[in-house]
């Protein structure tokens, strides 16, 4: 198994969406232990904004995808929606002609048959679709674009809402991410 992890929080240590991909990425290492990860910190190294030059061009980012039988991804919602560093790798991931196509019938995804789990983290609570949640509706939305129709979700909601709230949540977040699937 090819695993690619991708950080997308900007909190370092404190990110409570590094701690939900780690307990992702290690309890999928423990069920095949031969799984090779590549690891994308987008926090650190931010990609840039995507440019006229850069658009549909051949990067690592493609090619890391591309190559992952299993993506990981933090996903922090700032402001009501993804990080834009994590904005920026998806830019680098939609090309046309590798990850999808137009046809006669509309858009047809390429990328189908990868697993993708997003760990999902939120200051206070939301729900999917709501008037402020422009995180997991956009992911759901860019992957099935692509031909990736069912993402796994680990959420974790409220975490600004009072150390009780955040503590619950986490917990339960990491249970589940500690119980994924092989």
């Amino acid at each position: 198994m090819n695993l690619l992890h991708i950080d997308s929080s900007i909190q370092g240590e404190a990110s409570a969406s590094r701690a939900l991909t780690a307990a992702a990425v290690a309890r999928l290492k423990a069920t095949d232990p031969s799984a090779s990860v590549t690891y994308r910190d987008l926090g650190k190294e931010p990609p840039p904004h995507l440019t006229l030059e850069g658009l549909g061009a051949a990067n690592p980012m493609l090619d890391e995808f591309l190559a992952a039988d299993v993506v990981v991804i933090g996903v922090p919602m700032y402001n009501f929606n993804i990080s834009s560093q994590l904005k920026a790798w998806i830019d680098r991931i939609l090309v046309a002609g590798r990850t999808f196509s137009y046809g006669d019938s509309g858009p047809q995804g390429l990328a189908g048959g990868k697993r993708v789990i997003l760990a999902l983290t939120r200051g206070g609570q939301y729900a999917v679709g709501g008037p402020l949640e422009h995180a997991e509706t956009y992911l759901r939305g860019v992957l099935a674009f692509i031909g990736i129709t069912n993402p796994e979700v680990i959420n974790a909601d409220g975490l600004m809402m009072g150390d009780e709230v955040r503590a619950g949540a986490m917990a339960k977040a990491l249970q589940y991410a500690e119980t994924l699937a092989a």
